[in-house]
């Protein structure tokens, strides 16, 4: 007798079971994916959407259409709670979906209740689809005959893209030098190894983005950010980029969390507390090592989870996850046609590394866009 496989969230680390939802239906098992949109946006290629490198079709994966058309279940709705014990997740919608396996990649945003959450003026950079909301703001402004004041607020590689990307979309549309800053907090990409940090602040040197090293905003107010230490900047958008964390709450969802809130997975991406709940991405916690939120880690996690899903519901053996080792390869995408390249030590900033990085995201991109994406309206 078949058995019920419930997804929630259509993430990056999901993509290969969407792609592969006719073996489970071959095998008697029936899917049900739910997600709070149609349609879910590769993170990797939202500054260059932003800019306007890519339209949207290019970045996005109907994750409606690939289930639907592997004869699974979609539901548009959040999940607000899971009763593990009971194998019954509920949702936002009022429905309680069970399940006989279950897997969560419902990604992460920034922390609740920050400084500008919630303004209209302000867009954090998750879910994706906040970007373009952001460019149609400041394709207004600009069609107003002035160039937007924009504040970026963090200073890793989100900020860093943002800022890059925003200033190429306002030179498309006006003559005057684009007025883009950021508040990077302690510091700027503080993580990363001198010699990149180095890159990027030459980067934004040439094309005259401010940087407020060393500090935040504490307060905005008006059309102003007000800096931690009193400086007034005033702002027509700002973009919220300080940090991540799991979302939704999972902490509340009755399964053992890891130390900054995700679902705490073992080395097979399964909850170390109810072993027929699995995850991926950033809403979970690698028990064997805390790992960077980057889109590396759910795009590796693809097909083990599409395997260790599938035994689950079979009874078979399940497939360690290998692919936790540091020094992955990060390019960032400085907006100009340039990218800054970062492998151990290795750094190089050059248009060859943004080659590399748009080929590297197009692939990806190819191997999932199984529904039309390219050819619908925007």
């Amino acid at each position: 007798m078949g058995k019920h496989l419930l997804l929630v969230g259509g993430g990056h680390a999901h993509l290969t079971v969407l792609a592969n939802l006719a073996g489970y239906r071959d095998a008697g098992h029936h899917v049900t994916l739910v997600s709070p949109s149609d349609y879910h946006y590769y993170s990797g290629m939202g500054p260059g959407m932003l800019s306007g490198r890519y339209r949207p079709q290019e970045c996005r994966f109907h994750v409606r259409k690939m289930a639907e058309a592997g004869g699974a279940t979609f539901i548009r709705s959040k999940a607000v709670s899971l009763e593990p014990d009971r194998n019954v997740a509920r949702l936002e919608n009022g429905m309680a979906v069970g399940y006989d396996v279950c897997s969560f990649n419902t990604g992460s945003l920034p922390p609740h209740g920050v400084t500008g959450s919630g303004r209209p003026d302000v867009f954090p950079v998750k879910p994706i689809d906040n970007l373009l909301a952001a460019k149609l703001r400041l394709e207004n402004i600009l069609a107003l005959g002035r160039s937007p004041r924009v504040l970026v607020m963090g200073g890793g590689p989100a900020g860093f893209e943002l800022a890059g990307n925003t200033c190429t979309l306002i030179r498309c549309g006006c003559t005057e030098t684009p007025d883009v800053s950021i508040a990077p907090g302690s510091a700027m990409l503080k993580r990363f190894p001198e010699r990149v940090r180095l890159l990027a602040y030459r980067s934004l040197a040439r094309r005259g983005i401010k940087i407020f090293e060393g500090l935040g905003v504490s307060r905005l107010k008006d059309g102003q950010a007000v800096l931690t230490d009193g400086l007034h900047v005033p702002y027509d958008v700002a973009f919220l980029a300080i940090g991540i964390q799991p979302q939704p709450n999972l902490t509340r969802f009755g399964l053992k969390a890891g130390p900054k809130g995700g679902i705490l997975v073992d080395k097979y991406l399964r909850s170390v507390s109810h072993h027929n709940v699995f995850g991926g991405g950033d809403c979970v916690s690698f028990a064997p090592r805390e790992l960077d939120k980057v889109g590396v880690y759910p795009v590796r996690q693809n097909p083990v989870l599409h395997h260790n899903l599938m035994a689950a519901l079979e009874g078979r053996e399940l497939e360690e996850f290998t692919g936790s080792e540091p020094g992955y390869l990060l390019i960032l995408n400085c907006g100009d046609g340039h990218g800054i390249l970062s492998k151990g030590r290795l750094a190089y900033e050059g248009r060859t590394a943004m080659w590399l990085k748009d080929r590297i995201d197009r692939a990806f991109m190819t191997k999932f866009q199984l529904s039309g994406e390219l050819g619908e309206e925007e």
